[in-house]
């Protein structure tokens, strides 16, 4: 089978037509129904069979109609956690490449969930639990031109020259850890190649957790305690529990962000704090409720993503013995690696936020009705057969790998994305280069997906080097 070679599409909020590819100039369809699927990307179990589940959605079309857990959106809902419930909506889910490239950039698909109220009607939703505020009205969650004026913002601070006089900065964070690994190791009494680490923990979080809070201007000796604060780490939103810890952890976090900006507006750093707290755009600032939301923005996807990118990867490697030898040979394929594995087994397989048709719209054929919630499935558009060659096969020379749309397109194409990469690909060549021997220390059948944060990652990867 050849894949489809496709055009980029334009990276900004623009309307993006495709014709359907079944029945091309026929009217549009009303999306099937996936029967009894509910997408729960909070839950292990259902990450474990989604490509499964991914795929028979396909066969049914370009867009599916299914069910959905909802994050909280406001106090009715999160009382109905409360008391043991879980809200389930019905969403369109957009599962082929194609459709899902068009979809994201396509400004009648609007991010905001309340895009076709009126002013007087917001006005009578029930509040959004005081605590989940900077998560609810947070960048992904806007659109222009509210989000093209916080986005202005920060976007430098992500840029190629940025990026680029990073690269020395994480290259010794990686070096560090591994020397810690190493150090730890010894004092065990290990020895090469029979030395022990659990990744995730020694190397993968706290690499890109380092780097951000260097960016962001987090004090050193605060660190450890604002790394508790953010391990909102809840396998399930619909567990009473989980949400109650997560409003802790997030009440705790607020409170220390607001005494660390009235800091730096007493004493202003070289940091984006600093710079998102005295910066001025055309006459405006940054609301203490906006600042909150983008440094959430900024920690969460700028660490929780790459911590599941480095992990993904390494496992997708020691698993694919074939493709770690082609690695070690050619340490040049470290950005295929990256690649490869945002397309195999992205951090995000759909995201939280679901899109609101704000008029009725034809996409690849299938009627999304007015006000229908819309969730693109990055996940599934990534193993789509139609776009990629043997989509399930693991290929770090994959030449277009590339293509994959792990970190969305459109005006809300992932901020972090050039950081995630540079984190990754120093990531990969500084383990492969330094540890040779570096294998699995448990059977891969034993390797479970976490879905912390309801992101597709794992908890612990354990290995021998």
């Amino acid at each position: 089978m050849t894949a489809r070679p496709t055009d980029e599409l334009e990276a900004t909020g623009t309307r993006a037509q495709h014709g359907s590819r079944e029945g091309a100039g026929g009217a549009p369809k009303e999306a099937p129904a996936a029967g009894s699927v509910v997408l729960d990307r909070s839950d292990p179990s259902f990450l474990a069979r989604a490509y499964e589940v991914y795929t028979e959605m396909r066969a049914q079309g370009p867009v599916v109609r299914t069910r959905h857990y909802p994050f909280l959106r406001d106090e009715d809902e999160e009382k109905s956690v409360m008391a043991g419930e879980r809200p389930v909506r019905e969403v369109l889910f957009v599962n082929h490449y194609e459709e899902a490239a068009a979809a994201l950039a396509d400004d009648r698909l609007a991010s905001d969930p309340y895009a076709l109220m009126t002013p007087e009607q917001r006005e009578t939703l029930p509040p959004v639990p005081v605590e989940f505020r900077p998560i609810m009205r947070s960048l992904i969650m806007l659109d222009p031109p509210d989000h093209s004026r916080l986005r202005k913002l920060v976007q430098p601070s992500f840029s190629a020259r940025a990026m680029e006089a990073l690269k020395p900065r994480v290259q010794r964070i990686a070096d560090d850890l591994l020397d810690r690994a190493e150090q730890e190791a010894a004092a065990r009494g290990e020895a090469a190649p029979e030395r022990r680490m659990e990744l995730i923990k020694a190397f993968a979080y706290p690499l890109p957790v380092t780097v951000i809070s260097d960016m962001l201007g987090i004090p050193q000796e605060d660190r450890e305690a604002v790394q508790q604060w953010a391990e909102i780490r809840a396998e399930r939103f619909g567990d009473p529990v989980a949400v109650e810890h997560s409003r802790k952890l997030i009440a705790a976090f607020s409170g220390y962000l607001r005494d660390l900006f009235e800091r730096k507006r007493r004493a202003p750093a070289d940091d984006m704090i600093s710079q998102m707290i005295h910066a001025q755009e055309d006459g405006d600032t940054l609301s203490e409720e906006e600042l909150l939301s983008m440094v959430f923005l900024l920690y969460f996807a700028g660490h929780i993503t790459t911590v599941n990118l480095i992990g993904n990867g390494v496992a997708a490697l020691l698993t694919h013995p074939e493709q770690l030898a082609r690695f070690k040979q050619d340490p040049g394929l470290a950005r295929g690696v990256v690649e490869e594995t945002l397309r195999y087994w992205g951090p995000v397989d759909y995201p939280r936020s679901m899109r609101i048709a704000t008029e009725e719209i034809d996409l690849g054929g299938t009627t999304i009705p007015k006000g229908a919630q819309v969730a693109i499935g990055l996940g599934s558009a990534n193993r789509d057969p139609q776009r990629f060659e043997d989509p399930d096969r693991y290929d770090i020379s994959r030449d277009d790998a590339h293509r994959h749309i792990a970190f969305g397109r459109g005006i809300h194409l992932c901020l972090g994305a050039p950081l995630a990469r540079v984190e990754g690909q120093i990531a990969f060549e500084t383990l492969l280069r330094r540890l040779p021997d570096l294998r699995l220390a448990a059977p891969a059948e034993g390797l479970r997906w976490s879905a912390a944060g309801g992101m597709r990652g794992f908890r612990e990867l354990p290995v021998l080097f």
